[in-house]
């Protein structure tokens, strides 16, 4: 056990394509990664290795059950108790999960960020601050057309696909109505600079003092 407060938990939530990421890695710079414990919510998407890769390419992966969120929960708690947790590593070009994880340090920050965390109610009841990053439609899919191409080896075809079949409705189903669960909302992702630089700053504020 330990006497030290409880790391402050934050999320950070919104669309596939939204700035989720860029806004979190923005925080990470601007606070100091050596003070932060990054949770990515895509890491713990469940292992597929036993069904065919074709029929993997075909699963919903943007609705809340492809996701093992137990196991972050689990990996949340430990991290708020001062206690390491290996988290997995995922495969997006295979769609499975790697044998390999990623020992993640305890650290007076958390930062959860994924386009569900919000929509989790198992989730939300540890987050000290949440954020949701609020981007337009058309910016939101012409990002992850760029980044499913040039990261993940997809085709435009497969890509459109997917987003006409389950991105574009599990979001209006599932992640658009999370954003009421938000303490603040930043719009237009990453080029909010200004957001971002308030946000990182109330964050530095919460660290403790030496």
């Amino acid at each position: 056990m330990t006497d030290r407060p409880r790391p402050v938990t934050i999320a950070v939530a919104g669309g596939s394509g939204s700035g989720k990421t860029t806004v979190s890695n923005a925080i990470l710079e601007r606070v100091g990664s050596d003070h932060i414990a990054y949770i990515p919510h895509d890491a713990y998407y469940k292992d597929l290795s036993h069904v065919r890769l074709d029929d993997r390419r075909t699963r919903n992966f943007d609705h809340p059950d492809s996701l093992d969120t137990a196991l972050m929960r689990e990996h949340i708690l430990q991290l708020q108790q001062w206690q390491p947790a290996e988290i997995p590593i995922y495969d997006f070009t295979q769609h499975q999960r790697t044998s390999q994880t990623l020992l993640v340090s305890p650290q007076p920050i958390i930062l959860v960020e994924g386009i569900l965390v919000l929509a989790e109610a198992t989730l939300r009841p540890l987050f000290d601050v949440k954020i949701f990053v609020d981007t337009d439609a058309d910016l939101r899919f012409i990002r992850r057309l760029k980044r499913d191409m040039e990261e993940r080896g997809r085709s435009a075809e497969s890509v459109i696909n997917q987003y006409l079949a389950t991105v574009r409705p599990m979001h209006l189903e599932f992640v658009e109505p999370s954003k009421r669960y938000a303490d603040v909302i930043i719009p237009e992702g990453g080029f909010n600079t200004v957001a971002i630089d308030m946000v990182s700053e109330r964050i530095r504020s919460l660290l403790p003092r030496d």
